[in-house]
């Protein structure tokens, strides 16, 4: 079979064809061509992006049924990244995972997941009725710190429920920490399950030697990637990897029932041009992220109270490879957390990290970044640094998690759609949640629906509120209160839904103890 040519962009040539012929528009948008848009937005923007922004037509192909020019883009893009099939997402990686779980989970299905996995896919398991097995993350005591699932936890759960219906892991994680893909990929398939990958943060792995294995190269029937994340498409704009091993076409029905039918072409020529650099100029772009990442860290790693790990962590469990454009600094031995830092950098250097929590902030290296970004950030640092020279004893500031998993009592869909109230944590003990609480710092789901509260994990609760933790999920957990079944009184300690009934063992166990 002759290669595509992957220096051709079918999709953004036909948009800019179309907007060049500047035909008069009776069809959406309704700025026809920006003459609508205010001028404020045109002026700061400029003219030609509007006539770029077009709706389903003949001449640029429709995304739910492509036959033409966005067929011909999805065929380069699968090619490029080594699947069967490639699918354009214009809801982000977040849409990516509830289509994927929904493709292989029926209601009812035990689906093995990653503790730290991000919200979306608990969504996709909510919109599934799926149950999902959690496995958790293995964790860095030295650093006090996730890193990612073994293998060795992954079979112990496939052991116990050799009856779920599909594997998935996040690869790699926030802090580019990888699994050994391969290793899980051959368990899930010798039992009989599917291989899914939140690979959300690896869009830039297939594309150089020296970063961490792709979902497909292992074998995984479907993975889910941000390509707006790392690489150079827009925001929102991700990319579906699919294997012949899942049912595509009920893959493909998912797609249409749940993506827009008013997809942007701005952010699908992203795509089409995403793969297009990637695929032509990859690996020279990635060695020089992969340099200027390298001397970032070097340069972090000699001021005093900072430090940045590197490809020193691998070997461990549950951390097999690195993503070294990552760099996730532990600031602690500032005397500071990782909000005042960002708060620092922010307000004295104009630099915006990607993340920070009590213990560490956490940068991203693109091939978008220069090495005046990298001097930039060295000086601000080191003012950080003179500013704050630490204290002569390194304190630990993270919290320790509870030391098991909740209990849990219905499953997230049923726990989602049943009736609620909110009750102040003070109150909550015993209580069964309707909502998910993702503390930050670790980022961990500490509550899923349908988990019931113990006092312990109550007290964590307000531990990480007086530390001035972020907890995600709920709009009110500055105000300490949650959403709780509203029945919940009468589920009593022993209660389990009958749907979770009948099973060899609690849903939720944590495998690595």
């Amino acid at each position: 079979m002759n290669s595509l040519n992957q220096n051709t962009t079918p999709l953004f040539a036909a948009v800019i064809n179309y907007a060049k012929e500047q035909k008069i528009s009776f069809h959406t948008p309704g700025h026809k061509h920006g003459v609508s848009i205010p001028r404020e937005f045109r002026d700061f923007v400029g003219e030609r992006i509007f006539d770029c922004d077009l709706t389903l037509l003949e001449e640029v192909d429709s995304l739910h049924y492509p036959r033409g020019v966005i067929k011909e883009a999805l065929k380069l893009a699968a090619e490029a990244y080594g699947s069967d099939y490639a699918f354009f997402l214009v809801n982000g990686t977040s849409g990516g995972n509830h289509i994927m779980i929904l493709t292989v989970c029926d209601p009812g299905d035990k689906i093995i997941v990653p503790r730290n996995a991000h919200r979306s896919v608990l969504a996709g398991i909510i919109l599934s009725g799926a149950v999902p097995v959690y496995v958790m993350p293995e964790i860095d005591e030295e650093k006090n710190m996730f890193l990612n699932v073994s293998p060795e936890a992954v079979a112990r759960a496939i052991a116990r429920h050799p009856d779920a219906k599909a594997v998935l892991v996040t690869h790699p994680t926030y802090q580019g920490i990888g699994t050994n893909l391969r290793k899980i990929a051959r368990l899930a398939h010798q039992a009989g399950m599917y291989f899914l990958v939140d690979e959300a943060h690896g869009p830039h792995l297939k594309f150089h030697p020296d970063l961490p294995m792709t979902a497909m190269a292992s074998g995984a029937d479907i993975c889910v990637q941000s390509t707006h994340k790392i690489l150079s498409s827009m925001t929102q704009a991700s990319l579906m990897l699919v294997r012949r091993t899942v049912d595509v076409l009920k893959l493909k029905r998912l797609l249409n029932m749940l993506q827009t039918t008013s997809p942007s072409y701005i952010l699908l020529a992203s795509l089409d041009l995403a793969r297009m650099q990637m695929a032509t100029r990859g690996q020279e772009l990635l060695t020089l992220a992969i340099t200027l990442a390298q001397e970032a860290r070097r340069r972090i790693n000699a001021i005093p109270g900072l430090s940045c790990f590197g490809p020193e962590i691998t070997g461990k469990p549950g951390a097999h490879e690195l993503d070294v454009t990552k760099l996730c600094v532990d600031v602690k031995g500032l005397g500071l957390n990782g909000y005042q830092v960002t708060s620092f950098l922010n307000q004295k250097f104009k630099i915006q990290v990607e993340f920070a929590d009590l213990d560490t902030i956490l940068l991203i290296l693109t091939i978008g970044n220069t090495s005046k970004d990298i001097k930039s950030l060295g000086q601000g640092l080191e003012a950080v640094a003179r500013k704050f020279p630490g204290k002569t004893e390194i304190k630990r500031t993270g919290i320790p998690l509870p030391s098991t998993l909740p209990e849990m009592v219905l499953p997230p869909r049923e726990a989602v759609f049943a009736p609620a109230k909110k009750v102040p944590w003070t109150e909550a003990v015993g209580e069964v949640s309707a909502e998910i609480f993702s503390p930050y710092p670790p980022g961990i789901p500490l509550l899923s629906p349908g988990e019931r509260l113990s006092a312990e994990l109550v007290d964590y609760l307000r531990e990480m509120h007086l530390r001035g933790g972020r907890i995600k999920g709920t709009p009110d957990s500055r105000r300490g209160t949650i959403k709780v079944v509203e029945n919940s009184p009468k589920i009593k300690p022993g209660y389990r839904s009958p749907a979770l009934r009948g099973r060899t063992e609690v849903v939720g166990v944590n495998y690595t103890k």
